[in-house]
């Protein structure tokens, strides 16, 4: 099994990318016109700059790490050679170069556009889209040939599209409602309650996607005969984790939509926000941190041999 710092890096290549796709989705369907600027209520500029940045540095490390484990050497003997070998002629690196050339895109994008922010963000998502995608060819889903396989690894897409929207979106509104104090004003109050309002469809539909397309993927890598034996496996447990973290998930989202978000807009009309506002926070963190740490149950996964492949 590869090192903790595969692991890890495969982890932060997840979240990073989930990320920048997401907090760039929530920009496009949840603020309007001016709310939407590079220096505006979640200064997008700055952010989206750094996590493409730090996207494609944490590419630049899996390729050296995958080359140096293809290669049975310690990653300072990993050499050019070795890894155009591994861009050139394997799956996982032409993935590797989509991914850079859509990073590279969404930076000068950032760069070039973000006078016309809209124009950007719109740019920004569909390149981060790609990024994203590209993470199904490093995964289990990419194993498969055939019909079997094409069917995989589009549920491996669309299971990162949905975590994205969900993970990024998460991410923004935090940013929202964890301003500093001298910042917050009825304005942005409002705004914040609009962003989690508008986020509501959009969280169904995602839950939806992503118990869809999980279902899928539990088909094809644990199979039904070998439900029952999750409990007594590595992969099986994590996955049961990851399952119950999910659940988590949902029950929060579910609370926040229909008891805590309501809440909220009764204490803006009250003008007395301060409760609610730190019940919002709470739900939000909590929610996000279940969301990081199953993240990291799948890197873990991705590492492991599914219970279907060893029959």
């Amino acid at each position: 099994m590869p090192g903790a710092g595969a692991v890890a890096l495969r982890f932060g290549l997840y979240l990073d990318l989930m990320a920048l796709f997401g907090i760039t989705a929530f920009a496009l369907y949840a603020l309007r016109g001016g709310e939407r600027r590079f220096r505006g209520a979640i200064a997008l500029g700055p952010w989206l700059w750094c996590i493409a940045v730090l996207g494609a540095v944490l590419s630049l490390g899996g390729l050296v790490i995958l080359a140096a484990g293809m290669a049975g050497v310690p990653l300072a003997s990993v050499d050019m050679g070795t890894l155009k070998t591994i861009v050139g002629s394997t799956s996982v690196g032409s993935a590797w170069l989509v991914r850079m050339a859509a990073l590279l895109i969404a930076l000068v994008v950032l760069l070039v556009l973000s006078p016309r922010p809209a124009t950007a963000l719109s740019l920004v998502v569909l390149a981060s889209a790609l990024a994203l995608a590209s993470l199904a060819w490093g995964g289990h889903g990419a194993m498969d040939e055939g019909t079997v396989g094409w069917l995989h690894l589009s549920a491996d897409i669309v299971h990162l599209w949905a975590a994205g929207i969900w993970v990024g979106a998460l991410l923004a509104l935090l940013l929202l409602v964890f301003r500093r104090r001298e910042l917050i004003d009825r304005d942005h109050l409002i705004l914040s309650h609009r962003a989690l309002k508008g986020f509501s469809l959009v969280g169904t539909l995602t839950v939806g996607a992503i118990i869809a397309s999980g279902l899928v993927n539990s088909w094809l890598l644990v199979g039904p005969a070998n439900i029952l034996k999750l409990p007594g496996s590595l992969y099986g447990q994590l996955l049961i984790a990851k399952l119950v973290l999910f659940g988590a998930m949902v029950a929060l989202a579910a609370a926040n939509r229909f008891r805590l978000v309501p809440a909220f807009e009764h204490s803006l009309a009250a003008a007395d926000h301060v409760r609610a506002l730190h019940a919002l926070r709470r739900s939000l963190s909590i929610e996000a941190g279940c969301s990081i740490t199953i993240l990291g149950f799948v890197a873990w996964l991705g590492t492991l041999e599914p219970p279907a492949s060893a029959m």
